[in-house]
């Protein structure tokens, strides 16, 4: 049997590295898209030159991980990064396997006529889940070419956030990209214009133009708006099970978790993400999964490790009106990362739709997803907080009641068990998500921030991304 020669290897690097040769511009296959504003957060990251690091791009399945690094290089070009100096590989071609990372190395060297101990190269590994032990191989590029800057990434989220935080301690700075945010779909629909921000003492305040219109474009956003993809075609908006269920969740569920974990029964599987799905932001029992789906508790428990390894779900705990945790986690909420998966798997929803509630807490859990904030809801026997934020020494910070309603305006007695959670921590000011009201109102010593979910939705990735602050009251 022929072996694939250096010179095929080689001929397919050049083939991956338009750049290499004029005009010197990533393909427009890539170009073609408006970068995601995370990019922003992703370029100081690999430039860095103080740390020897390298970074894992991490992320679910077609948020644009590929496209991101081509954008990045982009970014590269237009610095005044020499052409050669970049390189691109994708690991999951045929014609690479079996290449260990040191021979990536080699062949790029000969293919760009680069010699790595003498000048700044930036190297690109995509899709390096397939490389068996890649972290091992990466943690000893890493430490032997101090001249060379990595990024690594890949769609099998499970294995790489699993594998990097093993192995690449002190070596590894992990970068997560969620998936759109309702800022970066505004963004990228160019329609970001309906929200209006000023700076007032040093903060920022946040206004709709026109609420009617910004909450259309959220509705939308719930129903499609997570994968770049969707948002420009209106032939996958039009079936979206068929791109978002069969080539985004049926391969996490179906090849990426199988693969990774040696599950076998994929019918099981698929049944406890449904439930889950159908149920996002609600309260979860282990028991009472246990005794609908006929599958043991520490079954379950592993299959929730799994989805949220996955970057599929994101998993919440419960904490008392004392703010204490329970010492059994029976009881936790799991949110969809990304809505829209709600909509694919079942059906769109529209105002008025039953699941609005459920969807609204959803999209406001996900923007939070590249941020490190301690969430928890809180529950006790008469009450419920719907999102609570504790400092490292688990005393409460801020508050947030979600609703897509109006009518907590006008009836703030309704919001009781907010305003006894509040009273029990000291906290002066609560927010809590309308439809279309933006004010203030105070009720004993707890002022209430009436705030538009669209709208707040918008403001926490902006914040993340412009200024990675963020201002959640």
């Amino acid at each position: 049997m022929r072996k694939i020669s250096l010179d095929q290897i080689i001929e397919r690097a050049i083939q991956e590295n338009p750049w290499w040769q004029a005009p010197y511009s990533i393909p427009t296959v890539y170009s073609k898209w408006i970068p995601r504003p995370y990019l922003d957060l992703l370029v100081p990251l690999v430039e860095q030159t103080n740390i020897q690091r390298a970074v894992v791009l991490m992320g679910p399945r077609r948020v644009g991980k590929t496209v991101m690094i081509h954008h990045l290089i982009h970014r590269l070009l237009s610095a005044g990064v020499q052409p050669k100096n970049i390189c691109y590989i994708s690991v999951d071609h045929p014609i690479y396997n079996g290449l260990s990372l040191e021979e990536f190395i080699r062949s790029y060297e000969k293919a760009a006529s680069i010699d790595t101990s003498r000048e700044m190269c930036y190297i690109f590994f995509d899709e390096i889940q397939y490389l068996k032990e890649w972290e091992k191989h990466l943690k000893s590029l890493t430490d032997s070419y101090p001249n060379l800057r990595f990024l690594a990434s890949g769609s099998a989220a499970a294995a790489l956030k699993l594998k990097s935080v093993e192995s690449g301690a002190g070596r590894f700075t992990d970068f997560l990209l969620p998936p759109l945010t309702f800022h970066e779909y505004l963004f990228l629909l160019k329609q970001d214009a309906l929200v209006v921000i000023e700076e007032h003492d040093k903060n920022l305040e946040f206004k709709a133009n026109d609420i009617s219109l910004l909450n259309q474009h959220f509705i939308d956003y719930l129903n499609f708006g997570g994968y770049p993809e969707v948002v420009f075609s209106d032939e996958i908006k039009s079936d979206p099970g068929r791109f978002i269920k069969n080539d985004i969740i049926d391969k996490v569920l179906l090849r990426d978790l199988p693969q990774l974990y040696g599950i076998h029964d994929i019918q099981e599987l698929n049944y406890l993400f449904t439930s889950l799905a159908f149920n996002t932001a609600g309260e979860i029992s282990l028991n009472e999964l246990s005794q609908n789906s006929g599958v043991a508790k520490n079954t379950i428990k592993k299959y929730m490790e799994y989805f949220e390894a996955a970057f599929l779900v994101k998993i919440v705990h419960r904490i008392d009106r004392s703010a204490k945790r329970f010492k059994r986690a029976n009881f936790f909420k799991v949110y969809l990362t990304n809505p829209s998966m709600r909509a694919a798997l079942f059906s769109p929803v529209s105002s008025d739709d039953s699941a609005m509630g459920s969807l609204v807490e959803t999209a406001i859990f996900s923007q939070w997803f590249h941020a490190e904030y301690l969430l928890f809801y809180a529950r006790w026997r008469r009450g419920e907080v719907d999102i609570v934020s504790l400092d490292k020494k688990m005393k409460p910070l801020w508050v947030v009641e979600t609703k897509w309603s109006d009518r907590y305006y006008e009836r703030p007695e309704e919001l009781k068990s907010l305003g006894q959670f509040c009273q029990t921590h000291n906290l002066t000011k609560a927010l809590v998500t309308t439809k279309t009201i933006q004010e203030f109102k105070t009720i004993g010593n707890t002022t209430f921030k009436y705030y538009p979910a669209s709208l707040y939705c918008y403001l926490l990735d902006y914040n993340i991304v412009k200024s990675k602050k963020i201002i959640p009251q």
